[in-house]
Parts: structure tokens; sequence; C-alpha cells
């Protein structure tokens, strides 16, 4: 079973992530992302989908010309799991690149 982030681990991880900010109505974590175009925008979430294919975690995303929202949660915890640190972990990599 998945587990839900306490307090003390959410203190702990949520500051390691850059530019992800907590949607509390969501339990999760969400992040902006800004390309070039449309096209950069859509390999951008083709490599985010191999990953979270690969973690058996998928995000709950929305695509608007160039630019990409993620949002986090893990539905099977009821909210921020280890999932979430560790794909939102993920994705910042391909960003740094």
């Amino acid at each position: 079973m998945i587990e839900k982030l306490d307090e003390t681990q959410r203190a702990e991880l949520l500051p390691t992530l850059e530019g992800w900010t907590i949607d509390a109505a969501r339990d999760g974590i969400a992040r902006r992302f800004g390309f070039g175009d449309f096209v950069a925008a859509f390999g951008f979430m083709t490599r985010v989908a191999l990953l979270a294919e690969k973690a058996d975690h998928h995000p709950e995303w929305s695509n608007v010309y160039n630019r990409v929202d993620i949002l986090l949660t893990t539905h099977d915890a009821g909210g921020l799991s280890m999932r979430d640190i560790d794909l939102a972990r993920a994705i910042d990599r391909l960003i740094a690149g």
C-alpha cells in the first residue's frame, strides 16, 4: 500500500523541489512549465509520459500551446506520497537536462 506523506516528511521534502507549489485543494504538488512553442511543450509531455509509465504513476496535466501544467497526487494514498516527490524529481531532471 502506498502511504500519504505525513507533516514531518512534507516539511523535509517539499523545500527540495524547486518550482513546485502545494495544491492544498487536491493534496498534491503542481508546477507550470513554459516552452518556446507547442512542439517543444508536446515533446516534453512525451518524455514525461515515458517516465510516468515506467514509474506506473501518471500526472494530471494540461497543455495550452507552449505551456504545460502538471499536478502530482497519489489517488491510491488519498494525497501526496513519495511517488509524487520521485516523479517531480525525475521531471526536474528532464528540464535540467
